[in-house]
C-alpha cells in the first residue's frame, strides 16, 4: 500500500491525535502535517520516522480491547516517481541511473515481498477513464513493474495487466494491450475511453514495458 497523506490522516484519527500532537512526535511542524494530509509527497526520511513511531509507540484503541499495531512485517519500497510533468525528462533520461536517483521517491508497502524493477508514474489525461471501477484517471499514481525485454519475444500476459509503455516517439502511454503479434513484433493498444481509437506500435520503437500492479488515487473534493 502506498503511504501518503490519507494514510497519515486515517492513522492520526484512529489514535485520536491532533495535527499538532502528531507533528511533535515526528519532530516537524503542524503546517507540514497539514501539507502531507493535503497530498504533498512525503520524504523518505519522514516516512521511515513515521513508520518507526507507529510500530514502536502505539496501539489502536477499540471499545473492547487494544490491538497492537505491527508494521514490522510490512515490506516497504521507496519507488522513483515520474510525475505527469516529468514525462519528457524521463524519456531523455530513463537509462541514466543518476537521473532515476534524482527523481522524487514514494513509499509503497504491503505484506508481500516485491521483486523486480519498479517505477511509479503519475497518470496524465483521460484515455483510460470510462467512468467504471476499472478506470485509471488523471492524477492516479501507478506502481509499475518492468517487463524485461527478453520476455517481449514471447506472448505477453495481456489479459492480466494494464500497462505503461514507454514509446520512443509517442512518450509514456498508459494502455491495455489487446493483441500481441509476436512474429510481427506489433502491439495493439486500447484505451478504455471510447473517444480514443485503438492503434498499433512496433516493439522496436518501445523503450520499456511495465505492468501496472497497483494504484493510489488522491481524494478529490467535490
Amino acid at each position: 500500500m502506498f503511504m501518503d497523506g490519507s494514510d497519515i490522516k486515517e492513522y492520526r484519527k484512529k489514535m485520536k491525535l491532533t495535527q499538532e500532537e502528531l507533528a511533535k512526535k515526528l519532530g516537524i511542524t503542524k503546517r507540514t502535517i497539514i501539507n502531507y494530509e493535503k497530498g504533498e509527497i512525503i520524504p523518505e526520511s519522514k516516512v521511515k520516522l513515521f513508520q518507526h513511531i507507529m510500530s514502536s509507540n502505539f496501539t489502536l484503541k477499540t471499545d473492547s480491547n487494544a490491538i497492537p499495531v505491527n508494521f514490522s512485517e510490512m515490506n516497504v519500497m521507496m519507488v522513483p516517481l515520474v510525475g505527469a510533468y516529468a514525462y519528457a525528462g524521463y524519456l531523455n533520461g530513463f537509462g541514466d541511473n543518476e537521473y532515476l536517483d534524482e527523481l522524487p521517491k514514494v513509499s509503497w508497502s504491503d505484506d508481500k515481498e516485491h521483486r523486480g524493477e519498479y517505477l511509479c508514474f503519475e497518470v496524465k489525461g483521460d484515455s483510460m477513464d470510462d467512468g467504471t471501477t476499472e478506470s485509471i484517471i488523471d492524477g492516479d499514481v501507478l506502481l509499475c513493474r518492468n517487463v524485461k525485454q527478453e520476455f517481449w519475444k514471447s506472448k505477453l500476459h495481456i489479459n492480466k495487466w494494464d500497462f505503461v509503455i514507454v514509446h520512443k516517439e509517442k512518450g509514456v502511454l498508459v494502455k491495455r494491450i489487446i493483441e500481441h503479434d509476436v512474429e510481427g513484433g506489433l502491439l495493439t493498444l486500447h484505451s478504455l475511453n471510447d473517444y480514443y481509437e485503438d492503434f498499433k506500435i512496433h516493439l522496436k520503437d518501445v523503450a520499456k514495458i511495465l505492468n501496472v500492479v497497483d494504484l493510489k488515487r488522491k481524494h478529490k473534493r467535490r
